[in-house]
């Protein structure tokens, strides 16, 4: 069964279906009844595995606020695909989104039963699922978002933060923060200590592995590392993140 006009199931209980999947080189064939009984989950369903936004955004955002999620009553976020096991293994491994569980929905089936599958014929793809996100709790769908029918993948309303903004507006966000460092340099070092100290994730950039020096001046326009970035402003060095993060205690205080 295919739909050419996805629609909400809020209030219905989700299909109970079964998943192939595969752990440890074997198949292990999992009922979506017991996925979702006595849990709240959250559950992001897109086009495919491996593709542009669902790789480059839709993941790794559900990933990022995966701890805040949980701190508001989720036990488990969920991404689902029209693809194999083995095929939902591998990008779950290039992902590197160990705070979700990647489900294969090779046949369709729990798409189909959630009204979501849509024809792909043009990017041939075949059957694969409309873009959407949805809170699940015991079973019984509460809120989904889903994608307005437009051409193309529409990305809109099925992000992690629309989802978080229903489950708590008022939940504080994780930091984006980013840091320029070059291996043996101690003020580096330096700031990636205050940062562990504070609690607060960063991703490293390394000289001549992720960037060169001319990248470091064209973003930064600094020669020096490290060279640190939060939410897109750039704080600067060691010293200036020491500044930064004393400013942001005297305030929490």
């Amino acid at each position: 069964m295919t739909t050419q006009n996805p629609t909400t199931r809020e209030g219905h209980t989700v299909p109970d279906t079964i998943f192939h999947t595969r752990r440890d080189h074997q198949w292990e064939d999992i009922r979506s009844r017991d996925i979702f009984a006595g849990k709240t989950v959250i559950v992001f369903s897109l086009p495919g595995a491996f593709t542009p936004t669902c790789s480059s955004s839709h993941v790794p955002r559900f990933n990022q606020l995966a701890p805040v999620f949980q701190q508001h009553g989720v036990d488990e976020i969920i991404c689902i695909s029209v693809n194999d096991a083995f095929v939902m293994n591998e990008w779950a491994a290039d992902q590197k989104a160990q705070n979700i569980t990647f489900l294969p929905d090779g046949n369709g089936d729990f798409t189909a039963g959630m009204g979501m599958l849509v024809d792909k014929d043009d990017l041939g793809f075949g059957k694969r699922s409309w873009r959407y996100s949805m809170l699940v709790k015991d079973g019984v769908v509460e809120k989904m978002f889903v994608e307005p029918k437009v051409p193309g993948d529409p990305f809109e309303v099925s992000d992690a933060d629309t989802m978080l903004n229903y489950i708590a507006p008022d939940a504080q966000r994780p930091l984006d923060v980013s840091i320029f460092t070059r291996p043996g340099c101690e003020y580096c070092a330096r700031a990636k200590g205050m940062l562990h100290d504070a609690g607060i994730p960063f991703e490293e950039l390394v000289l001549n592995r992720d960037y060169t020096d001319r990248t470091l001046r064209a973003v930064a326009g600094a020669d020096s590392v490290p060279q640190v970035f939060i939410n897109g402003d750039h704080v600067g060095g060691s010293e200036s993140l020491a500044q930064w993060l004393a400013r942001a205690d005297s305030a929490a205080a």
